[in-house]
């Protein structure tokens, strides 16, 4: 029987498991047995440990473990010997662990009386595609060729399918928002902060020190604005220095103008009004459109007259009071492809939510206002404006309700985010996304939500609902919107989602086919 740390079993039936052995203080060592394992190929690292127990060992065994998965990008099973070992002079609390990249799946009872399993599904692809993402770990792996020296075992798994556990791993559905409020606190903590920081050094650099914003009472807006007032403080720049502008055309609603004016004032910034009416409507005149003529053409000329309006201007106004546009797109606009070219929430002089998903900013926006930095009154506004439906009012309504609801046109803004995090993190081929995603989504009652959540938003999605938006979003996430994000203004990366920034983490072609896409997007089950 071959034995030694030397040795890797390669199943020939399960594609990426290759399982390597070490035992108990290899994984305390400067460079474990394991890491050069890793290097030449396996995934699933086991440790087998005599290890006893002593006072705040335990915290320390979930740190190796926890620290090892992550540089070696694998999965680490750690099992300590537990109830039967001799107690002499030692104990045992037969500790047991699976962690995979750093994040932990399952952990045992300590101390208990009687023997335990514990299981965990390994994601053997995630782990094969981070690989692929991190260069320095191939960097490693040519670096240390001499030293990967292994034996190879081949082994069929042969594992009987008709005892099937199904996926008992959980998946959360907002990947880029935690399910509990310490993580929360601690990722929006962190988020504001890149933000304020890439703003904070984009102004010292250009030495100015103020900034024009258009604020439409929308999330994404908002979320800028007390970004811009949270870096002002931090400068010892007063507030006024901000100039906010809201810029009613022929589809604003009265409840997002007013929001737009409340959370001006509440923050104390220097404040205004301009009526954008005019100047598009002679811009609608000049082009010959059929709307200058009384008819109630609605197209996509009509929306993007106002939204090069509003951005004429602010560029103006900065030319004019020697400032920096702040841009209000964010990340899942971007990867949809809904903004407008050059203009609107496509272009500015730096984008602080650039790489914020959607689903984050609703979270960020409500830790602001629930930490009541600025004041009961903004507090206020900010929660109403969370409680205001996503919409571009671009088209006339009736009365004060949106014609135009984005989520009709795009999708949920839940299931898109979902989308975007396992196509750009892990690049995940389209049949595995809507399989993780009617996982995570098919059972409103299963699993957890972020903190805060509201029940109206608690919903479900079936397959046949998945497939659909998930479709969109092939389409337009490969096919007609890489052109814009070739062009993106600069902004902080924030999420480890990823940055779309042609600079950073996403370099494709404009001219790009979603085919290949499209032809695993077709097996998913109808």
């Amino acid at each position: 029987v071959p034995f030694g740390t030397d040795i890797l079993l390669t199943a020939t039936d399960i594609p990426d498991l290759t399982v390597h052995m070490e035992i108990c203080e290899d994984v305390w060592t400067p460079i474990p047995p394991s890491s050069y394992a890793a290097l030449a190929g396996a995934t699933l690292l086991l440790n087998l440990s005599a290890s006893n127990v002593t006072i705040g060992k335990s915290d320390w065994r979930h740190a190796l473990c926890k620290a090892h998965s992550g540089r070696c990008i694998a999965a680490y099973a750690y099992s300590a010997a537990g109830t039967g070992e001799s107690t002499t002079d030692l104990a045992w609390d037969g500790q047991a662990m699976i962690y995979e990249n750093g994040a932990l799946l399952a952990e045992a009872e300590r101390f208990a009386a009687e023997p335990q399993l514990i299981l965990a599904d390994i994601d053997l692809e995630r782990l094969a595609m981070d690989r692929i993402r991190q260069n320095t770990f191939g960097d490693s792996a040519d670096l240390n060729r001499d030293r990967l020296g292994f034996r190879r075992i081949e082994f069929t798994l042969e594992p009987d399918r008709d005892s099937d556990l199904g996926l008992a791993r959980e998946v959360e559905r907002f990947p880029f928002v935690p399910n509990d409020d310490a993580r929360l606190n601690e990722l929006c903590f962190e988020a504001y902060n890149i933000q304020s920081h890439g703003l904070r050094k984009r102004l010292e650099s250009t030495r100015l020190d103020k900034v024009v914003i258009g604020v439409s009472g929308g999330l994404d807006s908002t979320q800028a604005l007390i970004v811009a007032a949270h870096t002002f403080d931090a400068l010892g720049l007063p507030r006024e220095n901000i100039l906010a502008y809201t810029l009613p055309a022929f589809a604003t609603s009265k409840d997002t103008k007013d929001n737009a004016w409340r959370l001006m004032r509440a923050l104390g910034v220097s404040a205004e009004e301009i009526d954008m009416t005019p100047a598009c409507r002679q811009m609608l005149v000049d082009i010959g459109h059929p709307f200058a003529q009384g008819e109630p053409v609605y197209d996509i000329t009509f929306e993007n007259v106002q939204a090069g309006a509003r951005t004429s201007v602010l560029f103006r106004l900065a030319n004019r009071h020697n400032a920096l546009v702040m841009g209000t797109g964010d990340l899942s606009e971007l990867a949809l492809g809904w903004c407008t070219y050059g203009v609107g929430d496509h272009m500015s002089h730096y984008n602080v939510n650039g790489s914020v998903p959607k689903t984050l900013i609703q979270h960020l926006i409500r830790w602001v206002a629930q930490s009541g930095r600025f004041g009961s009154e903004a507090s206020d506004v900010m929660l109403d404006i969370l409680a205001t439906e996503i919409s571009p009012e671009l088209v006339p309504g009736d009365g004060d309700k949106p014609a135009q609801k984005t989520e009709d046109f795009v999708g949920p803004y839940a299931l898109q985010d979902f989308n975007l995090f396992y196509t750009t993190r892990y690049g995940f081929r389209p049949s595995k996304i809507a399989f993780l995603s009617e996982h995570a989504w098919r059972d409103a009652a299963a699993g957890d939500w972020p903190p805060n959540m509201e029940a109206g938003k608690r919903v479900a999605y079936d397959l046949p609902v998945i497939k659909r938006w998930l479709g969109v979003f092939i389409r337009r996430f490969f096919e007609t919107s890489q052109f814009k994000r070739s062009a993106v203004p600069n902004g902080p990366k924030v999420s480890s989602g990823g940055s779309l920034s042609p600079r950073g983490d996403w370099r494709a072609p404009s001219d790009a086919s979603a085919a290949p896409w499209l032809k695993d997007w077709e097996r998913i089950p109808d």
